[in-house]
């Protein structure tokens, strides 16, 4: 299915603002994904769009290859990435075991109370420390 007037003068405005490197929507690197944002269409839309895509590839012979400063943000969100993961599952952990020593103290405090109910009221509970 072949894409409308309007969509084509869309597609060609955008191929010709990326071509330009004076994109409005997108960075500007010269993809098809891009060329669809640029053009602010799917990207199905741009693939139905075969005369279109012949003039990009045209245009476009061959990939763009990151810049040295794409491969550096690159790197670092992907460290930082690895990062976070590590950060989340070290939070998971600590939450593990303060759920446990939550209940732990949930359960001394209980067996506290039965202790002193057990004993009584008129006895007096003696410090393990006695005061000097």
């Amino acid at each position: 299915m072949p894409v409308s007037a309007k969509t084509a003068t869309k597609l060609r405005e955008a191929m010709a603002r990326l071509l330009a490197g004076e994109p409005l929507h997108t960075d500007g690197a010269l993809t098809k994904e891009n060329l669809a944002r640029e053009a602010q269409v799917s990207h199905a839309t741009v693939h139905r769009a075969d005369d279109i895509l012949a003039e990009w590839n045209a245009k476009v012979a061959r990939p763009v290859l990151r810049t040295p400063g794409e491969v550096a943000r690159d790197e670092t969100i992907a460290e930082l990435r690895r990062q976070l993961r590590k950060a989340r599952a070290e939070i998971t952990q600590l939450n593990g075991e303060l759920d446990a020593l939550a209940t732990v103290t949930a359960n001394l405090y209980h067996e506290n109370l039965a202790l002193k109910k057990k004993l009584g009221s008129s006895r007096r509970l003696t410090s393990l420390h006695p005061q000097e």
